[in-house]
């Protein structure tokens, strides 16, 4: 029914504009013919804006994947380089949860593991919003940071890593199948930085998918319940994940392209010394306004990656 719904919404958005723009054309000739050049003035007032319309709609195209309107879970992990590395992962966290607040999506930490001395080991956050996963999913893979390290006391330039992972949450158990007797549930206490324990009781939980094995932990819940049923969302959407995945290379195969091996290719850069520059690697999108982007501003490149999906399609 969400479907049908959705369906509908589009083929009367596509007709309203089918039927606005003939109206105008008839207004453009009485306008000529006529040589009024008020009705003109308004007519081509009306004309940029149907088509900055008509620009977001073509967008809304790149969004017509079968999940693409479902919220979104992202997953972000230091790579390689100790301290700056974690530091650019917690970067990266406040990125997207700005970035989600820009759109007003609601988002809840399923699982967060800190640094020893700053940042953050990985991170798991739930986006709640209409085609979350549409747009988030163009942030999937390694991210690049260059800038003069604050944790060097010679205050030398670092290059610093993480990935980024994007899944669709999965809606109904039908979609993923789990059995039980392929799941080993690990029950520990919750722990801090420096690796103390916060809680007497042992409500933090790990679980191991051992065919595949994907390993899911949870404990920023008081409840063993909570954290294991977030867990196990988590691990539905990994497992929808690689599904989707392994259905991608297929086509690829099937077309015979060439697949990467590699599963973290790098799609952006951010600059910060001794210059500023946000460059991503698959559009050639660029942009000096470096704070702005790591405040959130990701929507130009979302855009440009968008638009070269639908070139690709073409």
């Amino acid at each position: 029914m969400r479907r049908l719904s959705d369906m509908r919404e589009r083929v009367e958005t596509w007709r309203g504009l089918e039927a606005k723009a003939r109206e105008l054309h008839e207004l453009l000739d009485m306008a000529t013919a006529e040589s009024d050049e008020t009705v003109g003035a308004e007519v081509a007032g009306e004309v940029a804006a149907l088509g900055q319309r008509l620009d977001e709609l073509e967008l809304s195209l790149a969004l017509a994947g079968e999940y693409d309107r479902r919220d979104a879970i992202i997953a972000v992990h230091a790579g390689a380089g100790g301290t700056d590395s974690q530091d650019w992962a917690e970067i990266l966290l406040r990125m997207y949860l700005r970035w989600a607040e820009s759109r007003e999506y609601g988002t809840s930490i399923l699982d967060l593991t800190p640094g020893e001395e700053a940042g953050l080991k990985s991170v798991t956050v739930e986006v709640n919003g209409s085609y979350a996963y549409g747009y988030l999913k163009t942030e999937r893979g390694v991210h690049r940071l260059v800038r003069l390290s604050p944790f060097d006391a010679a205050h030398a330039r670092h290059t610093s890593f993480a990935l980024v992972e994007v899944m669709p949450e999965v809606e109904s158990p039908a979609e993923v199948e789990i059995d039980p007797e392929d799941l080993r549930i690990d029950v520990f206490r919750a722990s801090t930085k420096g690796g103390q324990n916060v809680q007497k009781n042992a409500t933090a939980v790990r679980v191991i998918h051992i065919p595949t094995g994907i390993t899911v932990s949870c404990q920023n819940e008081r409840s063993l319940q909570r954290n294991k049923d977030f867990a196990l969302k988590v691990l539905s959407a990994r497992l929808l994940e690689r599904e989707l995945e392994r259905r991608a290379q297929e086509q690829v195969r099937l077309k015979g392209e060439h697949v990467s091996a590699e599963w973290g290719n790098q799609i952006r850069s951010y600059v910060l010394h001794p210059y500023k520059l946000v460059k991503d690697h698959r559009t050639g999108y660029e942009t000096s306004d470096a704070e702005g982007v790591l405040d959130g501003a990701l929507d130009d490149f979302i855009r440009a990656y968008q638009k070269a999906t639908l070139g690709q399609k073409s």
